[in-house]
Parts: C-alpha cells; structure tokens; sequence
C-alpha cells in the first residue's frame, strides 16, 4: 500500500516557516495536486516527501512506514523535475534504464573500464531491456531509444524524465512542476499523457503546479496552499463549488469568483447597493447572522439584461466561444481578499462573440443558486449544522 500521512510537517528556513502543521492522508493510487502560488511552500512539502529536505517536526508516513528519517534511497519514491534533469552524455535508453543500474551500483562501478562494462551488462540484461523496452512503448519513445536529450524536443525530454521515473515501479511518484517548460499546446497533450500514465501504472502520484487548470483536470484531489498552511484539502469540485474563504474561492475558477460587498438584513434578505434580495434555500439558514457580508458569486452564474444592479461596460475580452465583460457597478462595491484590492467592477461570461461597447450602461442580474457568502474577514459563512460537520 502507497498510501500517505503527513502528521503536523513543518519546515522552517531562517525562522520562516515554509510549511506549517500540514496535516493530510493521500489514499492508495490517488493522484494528489499541491496547488498554491509561488512561495506557498509545495515544493518544499514535495522535497520532503522526498527526502531531499528535512522536516523540521512532525511525521511523514508511507503505507506503514514511517520515512522522514528515512534517506531519500529507501523511501521507493521517484522524482520528476521541472528542468527533466537528464544526463546529456547519455542516450535515452541509458537515461531510463540509470535508475536500476544504480540499484546494483558498487564502488567499483567508478573505475573507468572495469565500472562501463558493469554498467553495459546491467543495461543489457534480458529483465533491463525488457522493462526499459516496455516503458519507452509506454511511452512512445521506442524509436528515439539511441538518440540524445540534445536532439529532442521538449515534450519529448518530459517523456523521458517520466519514463527514468516509471521504471523504478516505485510507490509514490512525485513531480515538480514538470509541464512549467512547454508551450500551451504540448501541456494540454503532456496533461492527458500523464493522467493516462496514472491509469495505467497505478501507484500513488504527489504533483505540484501554480496552474489551477492542471490542478482541476489531473487531481482526484487538490491541496491548496497560501503561506506554508493548506487553506482547502478537497476534491476539485468540492474546492471550486465550496471554497473556505475568499482566497481559494478567487484562486480557483477563470475568470475568478466576484466578491460584491453586501448586507444580510434579519427576516429580509440580502441587500446589494439598493437591491434587496430574497435568499435562496441553501442560505436561508444564514438569514439570522445580520452584518457585513461579501457576496462570492461565478461569473458564469450572472447575467446581463434589463434588469438588476446598473453599471456599466468596462472591459470586453473575446475568447473565442464566449466573452468576458467587466462591468463597473453604479452603487454596489467588490472586494478582492486575496490582494487587498477593491473596487466596484464585476466579472461576466456571456457566451458567442458580445457586441457590447465599452461604456455602454447595462444591468447585472444576480443568480444567487450557487451563490456563498464570506464574512469580512474573507472566512466562508457557514450554518451550525454545516460547521459541526466541517
């Protein structure tokens, strides 16, 4: 069993902690995405996973072991990075089949004849060559097996990081960013191959990328980050449909959630600028927490028509089947707790090619369906019932 337990892990750099009392179980087989900004800490909780730096306290558990004292050549763990990491003196097929002639390495191995052809033999052993040759199939590398990571394009150098990483069988795969280098194009073909790859070997994969895209396609489930502290541990749709605050409600989602400062009135409902609306069923039961409030809805939800909240036309951007249109509200004002910023525009989706100007004055209709409510402090409104359950 791969599973994965990391009890209270923290890391601290110069007396900034990196990693704060991250506490979470991976399942056996589950694809996990570490998704955060830059400087959140996933790669560092990656890292330690690995072995590759050391946890300042708590406790890192794989299946019934325990491995943070572990060093990084007895955790049965891979390591994809972001830069590929391949040896340029060395063909693919070496490249892929290193990791098991290093299982048999010996000091010996350095001397310059007698180590190159114990390192041949290795790699030409019927069980090498058999795993090497299945891997690469995997792979679609069979045919670039004696060539250089010189010679390769990049998609291709990714493929033969992830096969040195696949024919170790190990436990746990984990991987760095490892998409960040391609183009738009080869991502999305590099996303399906690696979602196909963890169908297809099992094991258990640990992924870390700043792409929410990546996060949302690839992940069985999502550990988002901000400062060292898991903000949200959760599958994607759990994440995007039921953010805990504002900062994974702003980070997940394009465009992001709109926060529209408003008011919850006892017995009466929510008032936005000058518009008084009724609650819907899944917030009636908040109606009783009168106060401030910032309203989170998508950009998908609302509509423009001629009714609702006045504003208008800031920004159109074409996107091909849909447009997005910011408007700036008239009396309403939004909130933006992930930058500290505020200001009183809102973002739409309209779908097809909108013929709207910039500066034309339009309405804003509020869908409240899906609609959550945060406190001022940017903390997800929730009932009794809901918060004992959380």
């Amino acid at each position: 069993m791969a599973s994965i337990s990391l009890q209270g892990v923290t890391k601290i750099f110069g007396g900034k902690k990196a990693a704060n009392q991250i506490s979470f179980d991976v399942a056996d087989r589950e694809f996990l995405v570490l998704l955060g900004p830059s400087g959140c800490g996933k790669s560092t909780l990656l890292r330690m996973l690995a072995g590759l730096e050391q946890v300042s306290s708590g406790e890192i558990h794989v299946g019934a072991r325990r491995v943070d004292n572990l060093p990084p050549s007895d955790r049965d763990m891979a390591f994809v990075f972001q830069s590929y990491a391949l040896y340029p003196h060395m063909t693919v097929r070496r490249n892929i089949s290193f990791p098991l002639i290093m299982r048999e390495h010996r000091w010996w191995f350095h001397l310059p004849l007698v180590g190159g052809f114990a390192k041949r033999r290795i790699e030409k052993s019927p069980a090498v060559r058999e795993l090497v040759a299945r891997t690469a199939r995997t792979l679609a590398l069979t045919d670039m097996l004696d060539q250089y990571p010189r010679t390769l394009s990049g998609g291709q150098r990714q493929r033969v990081a992830l096969g040195r990483a696949m024919v170790r069988q190990p436990d746990v795969f984990l991987m760095d960013e490892p998409l960040s280098n391609l183009d738009a194009k080869l991502r999305t073909s590099m996303r399906a191959e690696i979602i196909k790859l963890h169908r297809e070997v099992g094991g258990t994969f640990v992924y870390v990328t700043h792409d929410q895209i990546e996060a949302m396609t690839m992940g069985t489930r999502i550990a988002l980050m901000r400062d060292g502290v898991v903000q949200q541990f959760g599958t994607p749709r759990e994440i995007y449909a039921d953010p805990a605050n504002t900062f994974v409600a702003r980070f997940i989602g394009t465009p992001p959630m709109n926060l529209i400062e408003a008011r919850l009135e006892p017995q009466r409902g929510l008032l936005v600028g000058q518009s008084l609306l009724p609650l819907p069923a899944h917030l009636a039961a908040l109606g009783s927490q009168a106060g401030d409030v910032l309203l989170g809805v998508r950009p998908h939800t609302l509509q423009l028509g001629q009714a609702g909240l006045a504003g208008k036309v800031a920004l159109v951007e074409h996107v091909g089947a849909e447009s997005i249109v910011s408007v700036q509200l008239e009396q309403a004002r939004t909130a933006h707790h992930d930058d500290g910023g505020s200001g009183s525009d809102v973002m739409v989706v309209v779908p097809g090619y909108s013929e709207l100007r910039i500066g034309q004055a339009v309405h804003l209709a509020l869908e409240l369906s899906e609609a959550v409510l945060f406190d001022r402090g940017g903390q997800r409104l929730r009932t009794p019932a809901l918060s004992l359950a959380a």
